[in-house]
């Protein structure tokens, strides 16, 4: 079977191959604070609805899927990754700003 294809396909998202990526919801106008708090409330809201999901395939619920389960729970892990990494990071930064000599 030969295929052909264009050798910088590969290098194109998968996104832009069927239907456009969707985009982050857009902060108005708050700058980082304002981000970073929407941030932490959806990462808490996927984190509840994981849990809930995770509640609902243990007490047996047929109309909950384990896929759909799953995927809850690995979304709010790599939100939850994502924020503690940016914390991480600020820490970092005010610790090497507040460490520079004046």
């Amino acid at each position: 079977m030969i295929v052909a294809t264009k050798p910088l396909d590969a290098l194109l998202p998968v996104a832009s191959l069927g239907k456009p990526a969707p985009k982050a919801p857009d902060v108005q106008d708050g700058g980082f604070l304002d981000a970073m708090k929407q941030a932490l409330t959806t990462t808490t809201r996927m984190q509840s609805e994981s849990g809930r999901l995770n509640r609902e395939v243990t007490f047996g619920n047929p109309t909950v899927g384990l896929e759909e389960t799953m995927l809850a729970g690995v979304k709010s892990n790599i939100a939850f990754q994502a924020t503690l990494q940016t914390r991480n990071r600020v820490v970092q930064a005010y610790t090497d700003v507040m460490n520079m000599q004046v």
